[in-house]
C-alpha cells in the first residue's frame, strides 16, 4: 500500500468512527425517550448520521465539496445535540439572523464535530460554540476552558498526525481535516490559545 493510500484510508478510518458513535449515543439515548417529539429528533439525528458516513464512505477525499445554501444555526445545532447526546458538555451561542452561506453541508458538520471532539478530548469541561459575522465574514467557534496550548505549538496542531499529548486518545487526524475542508472552501482556519486560559478554534467564511 503507498504512503498516499495509507494516509487515504487513515482519514476514512477516522471520519467514520465519528458518526458511528453518534449513531450510539442516539440509540442509547432512545431508549430512554419515549415521547413522541424527542423520538422525532432522534431519528433526525440518526438519519443525518447515517447520511454523514454513506458520504465518507464514497466519498474519502476531504478536498471536495458540494456547495449549497447552508443555514448555519441548523448546522450548529445539530452538531451540538449530537455531542451532547454523547455526554459532551456543549453549548451554542448563534446570532440572530445570520444569512446562508453556500457551503458542503455534510463538510462543515464534519469539520464542527472534530473541532467539538477536540476540545472534549483535549480539554474537557464546558466547551461553547459560537457563530457570528463581521467585516464580510461568518465566523463558526469552538471554545473550551481547558489548559491551552502554547503559541509554539499553534501551527503544527492542524498538521496530520500531530498529538501534543500523547495519552490522550486520538488519531491526530481531526483538525488537519478541518483545515482541508476550511481550505476546500476558501475560508481560514483560527486558533487563540494561552497556556492556563483554554483555546477557542474558528472557521471564518468570506461572505459574498
Amino acid at each position: 500500500m503507498t504512503a498516499d493510500a495509507r494516509e487515504r484510508l487513515a482519514v476514512l478510518v477516522h471520519e467514520v468512527r465519528s458518526p458511528v458513535a453518534a449513531l450510539g449515543a442516539i440509540a442509547e439515548a432512545s431508549r430512554a425517550q419515549m415521547e413522541t417529539g424527542a423520538r422525532r429528533t432522534l431519528v433526525d439525528l440518526a438519519l443525518a448520521a447515517c447520511r454523514a458516513i454513506e458520504r465518507v464512505v464514497t466519498d474519502a477525499a476531504v478536498a471536495s465539496v458540494r456547495l449549497e445554501p447552508t443555514d448555519l444555526a441548523e448546522v450548529v445545532a445539530e452538531s451540538v445535540h449530537a455531542a451532547a447526546l454523547a455526554g459532551t458538555q456543549v453549548s451554542a451561542i448563534v446570532e440572530p439572523g445570520l444569512p446562508a452561506i453556500e457551503v458542503d453541508r455534510l463538510r462543515l458538520r464534519q469539520a464542527l464535530d472534530n473541532l467539538i471532539a477536540n476540545a472534549a478530548t483535549h480539554a474537557g469541561g464546558k466547551i461553547v460554540v459560537r457563530a457570528a459575522s463581521s467585516d464580510a465574514a461568518i465566523a463558526l467557534t469552538v471554545s473550551d476552558s481547558g489548559p491551552g496550548i502554547p503559541p509554539e505549538e499553534h501551527d503544527h496542531v492542524f498538521e496530520a498526525g500531530v498529538r501534543l499529548d500523547a495519552t490522550r486518545p486520538g488519531s491526530g487526524l481531526g483538525l488537519a481535516i478541518v483545515r482541508a475542508i476550511a481550505d476546500a472552501h476558501g475560508a481560514s482556519v483560527t486558533l487563540e490559545s494561552e497556556p492556563g486560559l483554554g483555546a477557542t478554534f474558528g472557521l471564518v467564511f468570506p461572505v459574498g
